[in-house]
């Protein structure tokens, strides 16, 4: 029986071990949303939507990903673009200006 009981609670610790990574993750997705929610709401940057109505015209393909990131003490979109030829761009948005900062390719 003892053994029985260390083999389930290996097996269960595994399975939180396996799981966790996905967890956090969802937990950073949570406070990500959160932070922005909050920074919209203060004025403090541009919703979404409005940052890519700015930037549409001006980047050379189609958003497939969206972050948002602090750097230097302030807000940027980190947008992830898939150019014309298929090359992945990273394209960082002040997210209180619009204006577009780096551009680099992946």
């Amino acid at each position: 029986m003892r053994l029985n009981a260390r083999v389930m609670a290996v097996a269960l610790a595994a399975a939180l071990a396996a799981f966790a990574p996905a967890a956090s993750r969802a937990d950073s997705d949570e406070r990500d949303h959160n932070l922005a929610r909050q920074a919209v709401e203060r004025g403090e940057i541009k919703p979404l939507a409005e940052i890519l109505r700015i930037v549409r015209g001006k980047l050379p393909g189609e958003v497939t990903s969206v972050k948002l990131e602090r750097e230097h003490g302030r807000l940027s979109y980190e947008l992830r673009v898939v150019g014309a030829q298929g090359r992945l761009l990273e394209v960082h948005v002040d997210a209180a200006t619009g204006e577009i900062g780096r551009t680099r390719e992946k």
